[in-house]
């Protein structure tokens, strides 16, 4: 299981595809704060609803000087249906390899209706503009977590 991030820590770095199969990289918001989110797969209700919160909060959250970037295992073309369907704004990157979400502590074993499996751990973590994680939320429920990141923000 990898190792979860912690504040204070440096931010692995990453490139992945987007929706449109462009490369992102954190590197790319160096001198922006950087919410990363990390959810199971597009498409699904609970991942659908994490995703619409971030995206009916992403004024607020730029405005605060915050870039939002959602993270799964899905392939550019699955998220490019996923933010066409739901008319997402958020930056959208795929990590079918799961190195990314190994490296940030959001893959690993988990519980799925009482058993254990392996799989994406729903997760947040907050990066600083120099790279450092400010906040980092793991087994959060899609549900409310926007809004309490906001309030955790006090934005």
């Amino acid at each position: 299981m990898s190792e979860r991030l912690k504040t204070g820590d440096t931010a692995p770095a990453f490139t992945l595809p987007d929706a449109d199969g462009k490369d992102v990289s954190l590197a790319d918001h160096k001198g922006r704060k950087v919410i990363v989110y990390f959810y199971p797969r597009a498409l699904t209700p609970g991942c659908t609803k994490q995703a619409c919160d971030f995206t009916d909060n992403l004024d607020l959250l730029t405005a605060a000087g915050y870039d939002v970037i959602g993270v799964s295992p899905d392939k550019p073309e699955k998220l490019a249906k996923f933010r066409d369907e739901e008319n997402l704004k958020v930056t959208l990157v795929g990590d079918p390899a799961k190195e990314t979400l190994e490296a940030y502590g959001a893959f690993g074993e988990k519980k799925n209706y009482g058993k254990t499996v392996m799989g994406v751990i729903r997760s947040t973590i907050v990066v600083d503009e120099n790279g450092k994680v400010e906040h980092a939320f793991y087994n959060v429920r899609a549900t409310g977590h926007v809004a309490k990141i906001i309030k955790d923000l006090g934005i």
